[in-house]
């Protein structure tokens, strides 16, 4: 088993402590994985912004890059969901079967559905509550969406329970969005704001230190809200916690 390790260039660019502990999570639980240089977006902020046909180049050179993988993995929930829900649209319209969507997965997903690992050998002695992102919840059904009205699950909090010393909350709008989206957060930057606000509270009503997630874009709106306001919470991505050492 081959995996492709799809690194979202805001990641590369703000967070690249996020790349690197994706790695040396893979390579901990026995993954032979490799990371493709001279990779791009994904093309989603051009889609997002409604010029899509101006992502089909990204779109092609991506599924050229990871076409002999027999996995990509991201951590990144929506720039995976992207991949799976838009790229074959995309390419569609180029006469071209795009490959890349049935093998992409979210890092957590990927290690949830098909490592399947019994243990993690990590350490992290804090309260965390759980971020639930919108492309996660909705698109890769990383957790259960409430408005599904079926019976709860997480796959996030399967995978932090079995890191050493953790204790894990949710806040009580458990999938309810930060306000980020994208465009949306430079659209209406007003209503943006008030909802990372309310979603900043909602976590630091848990009484957790850490607000963890799968989406450094959410985590990052968050962040913006917590430094300005000089918030008692920090943020954290989900593989920086998987990855820490014992």
């Amino acid at each position: 088993m081959k995996v492709g390790l799809f690194i979202p260039c805001y990641i590369n660019a703000i967070y690249p402590n996020v790349g690197v502990a994706s790695y040396r999570l893979l390579k901990s639980l026995g993954v032979d994985v490799d990371y493709p240089l001279d990779q791009t977006c994904c093309g989603q902020p051009m889609a997002n912004a409604g010029f899509e046909d101006e992502s089909m180049k990204l779109a092609l050179r991506f599924d050229d890059l990871f076409r002999e993988y027999d996995y990509i993995v991201g951590p990144s929930a929506s720039c995976v969901a992207f991949v799976k829900e838009n790229h074959p649209e995309i390419l569609k319209k180029e006469g071209h079967v795009c490959q890349s969507a049935g093998k992409i997965y979210d890092i957590c997903e990927f290690i949830h559905d098909v490592l399947k690992p019994s243990k993690i050998p990590a350490r992290f002695p804090h309260k965390v509550s759980i971020h639930n992102s919108c492309h996660g919840v909705r698109e890769l059904l990383i957790s259960a969406p409430t408005e599904l009205n079926i019976s709860y699950y997480n796959k996030l909090r399967d995978l932090l329970n079995l890191v050493e010393g953790i204790e894990v909350f949710e806040p009580s709008h458990i999938d309810e969005c930060c306000g980020f989206g994208g465009m949306f957060a430079v659209e209406e930057q007003a209503v943006s704001v008030c909802m990372g606000r309310d979603k900043v509270k909602d976590h630091i009503a848990t009484g957790a230190e850490y607000i963890v997630g799968a989406d450094s874009s959410c985590l990052m709106h968050m962040q913006g809200v917590i430094k300005r306001e000089h918030l008692p919470i920090q943020i954290i991505h989900i593989v920086e916690i998987l990855a820490s050492q014992s």
